[in-house]
């Protein structure tokens, strides 16, 4: 222990002092528009994947209490061996339904999801590709996947595509994965391209919408609805993944969505759902209550697409590079992780969270602020931050 403890204290005296140290803040009130940080006080967030404002909704808080009264805190076993209860086989249609597939399952996480599937739809023989900027958590459930052939296309490259496509031609099962919103950069996948790609080569194409759906298209279905898309059948999507812990309530928890032979298959062999417990009630309650609402109030996702409209406006007056996007982040890039670092930290204290981003979750040289637009941000509210932005100017190095 002696040896690791000295290489952990050297490396993170490293982080120190190229500025690149992460420090935890401490919220001691609910996430919403405005929140109170330990020791800073009462601050603006425009950090949080809370898209639709629902993360304090009374109606998803009060439903995810109603859950723990009825159902306690869970069953304390997985769900093949206690049951499951019926919050969420309520959750899971509501879900399919909503998204416009057979059926849904969840897991305790989009991170458990995306693993509890990738690896578990190939034998060997079989291809995975995959963009090569997808988050991490498909880029591990991909490196599971040691029994098949494992490719990686240029981000977004239909051509490059194409080309390991015709590479692993001759594989019984292909497997194109994607997000559906890249987080980082903001973009959004060529989805009507990807869906002729895939019919072309006879691929299974799986899309994680955790930044699409409550966010695009005119309902917040996600992606598919922004490009008009069916959800699934011919032209559409043949499997989602996603989360409860973006838009849809904030708390935790992912699901897949698809075909129901898919979701009967991953039931008896993934084995993050095998051996983890199910999602606690109160999560799946409040997350059910999430879209009812969402379905009840699209004019939230309205107010969404107009806030990112007018900071986007905003920022590129200020003259700011923001990368195009039609999604709710807005990425600033700054070039040096230390460099996003700083400014994050001096709008902090002109009281507006905004994160930077770093090596390695982007590649060297392009750190950046990543701003992130909720429905319940008001005028004012993005005023205030554009205010902070025209000062952040002079600041600069």
């Amino acid at each position: 222990m002696a040896t690791l403890s000295s290489r952990l204290r050297g490396t993170l005296e490293e982080l120190r002092s190229a500025g690149t140290y992460k420090q935890l803040r401490y919220l001691t009130a609910p996430m919403a528009p405005v929140t109170h940080i330990d020791g800073l006080g009462e601050i603006l967030v425009f950090c949080s994947n809370n898209y639709l404002g629902l993360a304090n909704h009374t109606e998803v808080v009060e439903a995810g209490i109603a859950g723990l009264k009825k159902y306690g805190a869970g069953t304390a076993s997985v769900r093949f061996i206690c049951g499951t209860f019926d919050c969420h086989r309520d959750l899971e249609e509501r879900i399919a339904t909503f998204l416009g597939t057979e059926a849904a399952l969840t897991y305790v996480s989009c991170w458990n999801a995306n693993e509890g599937l990738i690896a578990n739809l190939v034998q060997e023989g079989d291809a995975i590709v995959s963009d090569e900027l997808n988050h991490a958590s498909i880029i591990d459930a991909t490196r599971l996947a040691r029994q098949a052939t494992r490719k990686v296309y240029a981000h977004s490259d239909i051509d490059a595509l194409r080309t390991v496509l015709r590479e692993v031609d001759q594989s019984p099962v292909k497997i194109v994965v994607t997000d559906g919103v890249f987080s980082m950069e903001g973009d959004v996948a060529r989805l009507p391209e990807l869906t002729s790609v895939c019919s072309e080569h006879g691929a299974t194409l799986v899309v994680d919408d955790s930044h699409g759906t409550g966010v695009l298209g005119q309902h917040g279905r996600g992606v598919h609805e922004h490009f008009h898309l069916p959800a699934t059948g011919p032209g559409g999507v043949d499997i989602f993944t996603g989360t409860l812990g973006k838009a849809l309530g904030g708390a935790a928890g992912g699901y897949v969505a698809g075909p129901r032979e898919v979701i009967d298959y991953l039931i008896q062999r993934s084995r993050p759902q095998l051996f983890s417990n199910a999602l606690p009630p109160t999560v799946a309650c409040s997350a059910a209550k999430a879209l009812e609402v969402l379905q009840r109030e699209p004019e939230r996702v309205t107010r969404l697409h107009e806030n990112v409209a007018k900071m986007r406006s905003g920022l590129q007056n200020l003259g700011y590079d923001v990368l195009d996007s039609p999604t709710a982040i807005l990425p600033i890039i700054v070039g040096e992780t230390a460099e996003a670092i700083r400014l994050s930290n001096e709008l902090l204290k002109k009281g507006i969270f905004v994160i930077g981003f770093g090596f390695p979750v982007v590649p060297e040289g392009t750190a950046r602020l990543r701003i992130q637009m909720s429905a319940a941000h008001t005028d004012e509210h993005i005023e205030q931050a554009l205010r902070a932005f025209k000062e952040l100017r002079s600041l600069k190095k």
